[in-house]
C-alpha cells in the first residue's frame, strides 16, 4: 500500500471518528439540556404554583389579599399544564374555588388542597420521569462517547506505533545504505514493498548503485592499467627513483634505486624513510643530502662494481584539490642521475690533454734550443732575412710553450692538483699579450 494512501486512511478515519464524536456528545448534550429545561420550566413552576396557592389558601381567613393571590397563581397554572391528567385536575381545582369563593365551605377547602395535591404529584411523578429519561440520556451519551472515544485512541495508537516505524525505518534503511555508497561500497542494494513510494525509491537506488558500480570497475580498470604503466615506467628507468608523500612513507621504489641501496622492496616499501634511513647508510645520505648546500655536487656510490657518480634532484608534487585554490603538498620524488659515463669522459679528456701537453713540450723545447744554436755566432753568421725567420721560430716556439703550459694548468684544474700562486699584474700587459698572440692571425685573415 502506498505511504500517501496508508496517511489518508488512518487520519482520515481518525478524523471522522473525532468529528463523530464531537457530533454525538454535542447531540446528547443538547438533549440533556432540553430535558433540563422541561424539568424547571413545566413541572417545577407548576410546583411551586401549587405551593403558592396551598400558602394563600391558609391565609384566607386572615388575609383578605390571599384570594386575590390564588387567583394569580391559578391563571399561572393554568398556562402551564403540561402533564397528562393535569388538565382535569386543573379544571377541578377551578370549579372547587369557585364554589369556595361562593360558599366558602369547609369541605371545598379540602377538595382545593386534594386538587392542589393531585397538581403537584402529578407534576413530582412527571419530574421523576424526565430524571429517569434525563440519567438514561446520560448513560447512553456517556456509553457511546467512551466506545467512540476508545475506537479513537485504539486508531491513535495504531497510527502511532505504526505509521512512524512505517515511515522512518525505510528512511533509516536508506540513509545507512547511501553512507555505504559514499564510502565506495556499491554493491550495496535496498528492498522495500514494491507497490509503495519506497519501492520506487528502492528501485531507483539500486539502478543508480548498479551505474556506479558499472562506473567504478571500468573506472577502476582504467586506473590499474595507469598504475601499471607508470610503475612499469618507473621500473624500467635506468636512473634510481624513490617516491615519498607528505608523511615522508616511501610509497614507490624502482629496481636501480634497490640494487644501489642493497636493500629489498618488501624492506623499504610503505615505511617512513627516517626509519628504514637508522638501518641504511646510503638512504640516511641521501636524506641529507637533499637539505644541504652540496646537494649540487655529484654524489659517488658504489654502484656497478666501481664508484659511480649521481646528481641528485628532489622533484616536489603539488596538487590543487577539487574545490580549492591553493595548491597542497602531496610529496616528492627522489631522483638520482647516473652521470659517470659523463665524469669518465671528462677524466679521458682531462686525462688526454695532460698527456699531450707534456708530450708536446719536449720537441717545443728542442725547436727553441735549436733556434738558440742558430743564433749563436759560433756555428756561423745569419742574414738579416734568416735571423726574422729564427726569431719568428723562437716565438711561435714559446706561444707553443705557453699553450701547452696552460692546457697544463687547466687539467690540474679539473683534476683538482693544481697549486695557484696569486701575484700582481697590470692589465695593460694581460691585453699587450693578447694582442701579440692574436696579430698574426689577424693577418692571416
Amino acid at each position: 500500500m502506498k505511504i500517501k494512501t496508508k496517511l489518508t486512511l488512518g487520519v482520515g478515519l481518525l478524523f471522522i471518528l473525532i468529528l463523530l464524536l464531537s457530533v454525538l456528545g454535542a447531540f446528547y448534550i443538547y438533549k440533556s439540556k432540553l430535558d433540563t429545561e422541561n424539568i424547571l420550566v413545566a413541572n417545577y413552576n407548576s410546583l411551586e404554583y401549587s405551593k403558592n396557592m396551598m400558602l394563600s389558601l391558609d391565609r384566607m381567613d386572615k388575609d383578605s389579599l390571599a384570594a386575590t393571590d390564588f387567583n394569580k397563581y391559578l391563571a399561572l397554572e393554568g398556562k402551564n399544564i403540561t402533564e397528562i391528567g393535569e388538565k382535569e385536575a386543573f379544571q377541578s381545582l377551578n370549579n372547587h374555588f369557585s364554589h369556595f369563593k361562593a360558599g366558602n365551605k369547609p369541605e371545598l377547602g379540602r377538595q382545593i388542597r386534594n386538587d392542589l395535591s393531585d397538581i403537584m404529584k402529578l407534576n413530582m411523578d412527571a419530574i421523576q420521569r424526565k430524571s429517569n429519561v434525563a440519567k438514561a440520556t446520560a448513560d447512553s451519551a456517556v456509553f457511546w462517547i467512551l466506545t467512540l472515544g476508545t475506537f479513537c485512541i485504539l486508531i491513535a495508537m495504531t497510527l502511532l506505533f505504526n505509521l512512524p516505524n512505517s515511515i522512518a525505518e525505510p528512511i533509516s534503511t536508506l540513509t545507512s545504505s547511501i553512507r555505504q555508497i559514499a564510502a565506495r561500497n556499491y554493491h550495496e542494494r535496498v528492498h522495500f514493498e514494491s507497490n509503495s513510494e519506497f519501492g520506487d525509491l528502492a528501485s531507483s537506488f539500486n539502478v543508480m548503485a548498479e551505474k556506479l558500480e558499472e562506473y567504478e570497475s571500468s573506472n577502476l580498470s582504467k586506473q590499474l592499467l595507469n598504475k601499471k604503466r607508470v610503475e612499469t615506467l618507473i621500473e624500467n628507468m635506468h636512473d634510481p627513483v624513490i617516491g615519498l608523500d607528505e608523511d615522508g612513507f616511501i610509497n614507490f621504489i624502482n629496481g636501480e634505486a634497490l640494487k644501489i641501496l642493497g636493500i629489498t622492496k618488501d624492506e623499504i616499501v610503505g615505511k617512513r624513510a627516517t626509519d628504514v634511513a637508522l638501518h641504511n647508510d646510503l638512504l640516511r645520505e641521501l636524506m641529507r643530502y637533499g637539505n644541504t648546500a652540496d646537494s649540487h655536487n655529484p654524489l659517488k656510490i658504489f654502484a656497478d662494481n666501481k664508484e659511480s657518480y649521481f646528481e641528485q634532484e628532489i622533484i616536489p608534487i603539488s596538487i590543487v584539490p577539487t574545490g580549492e585554490n591553493e595548491p597542497k603538498n602531496v610529496g616528492r620524488v627522489v631522483l638520482l642521475r647516473n652521470i659517470t659515463p659523463f665524469k669518465e669522459l671528462d677524466f679521458a679528456k682531462t686525462n688526454f690533454i695532460a698527456t699531450v701537453s707534456h708530450e708536446l713540450k719536449t720537441p717545443i723545447a728542442a725547436i727553441k734550443m735549436g733556434t738558440r744554436l742558430l743564433n749563436n755566432e759560433k756555428y756561423g753568421m745569419l742574414t738579416t732575412e734568416q735571423k726574422d725567420l729564427v726569431n719568428g721560430i723562437e716565438e711561435d716556439g714559446q706561444r707553443l710553450l705557453d699553450i701547452t703550459g696552460e692546457l697544463l694548468n687547466m687539467s690540474q684544474v679539473e683534476s683538482g692538483n693544481i697549486k695557484l700562486e696569486i701575484q700582481e699584474c697590470k692589465v695593460s700587459d694581460l691585453v699587450k699579450s693578447a694582442l701579440h698572440n692574436n696579430v698574426k692571425i689577424a693577418q692571416n685573415k
